[in-house]
């Protein structure tokens, strides 16, 4: 499958890794919010062996609020921007603001969850 300009090969078991990128994340917030130690992360997991970076601004865990896709694009361009520069996998989109998605594809993600 083309996605952007890499070619996903669903002939094997793909590792997505993800990279939450939030105050509140169930699992690891707070722990990535500076993009330095967000891009070591991914850099990391892709060392682990992760086939695609899965980022996401927003939290979706129970009881977590909204956030305007502003805020959104505060948390998570200046991560896709470096990312797309430094890392050779798919990043990919974990939203479902069309203003985001839009312009992350545009910075270098390329594909949307």
């Amino acid at each position: 499958m083309q996605c952007g300009k890499y070619i996903l090969d669903f002939n094997k078991t793909l590792i997505m890794g993800i990279l939450n990128i939030t105050p509140d994340s169930f699992y690891d917030g707070r722990i990535f919010n500076n993009p330095g130690k967000a891009i070591e992360h991914a850099k990391n997991m892709i060392s682990d062996g992760a086939d695609i970076i899965d980022v996401g601004g927003e939290s979706t865990r129970p009881g977590s609020k909204a956030i305007s896709a502003e805020q959104e694009l505060k948390r998570i361009v200046p991560v896709i921007k470096k990312l797309a520069k430094e890392v050779n996998v798919p990043i990919s989109i974990d939203s479902c603001k069309p203003q985001v998605v839009e312009e992350c594809l545009k910075i270098g993600a390329s594909m949307v969850n």
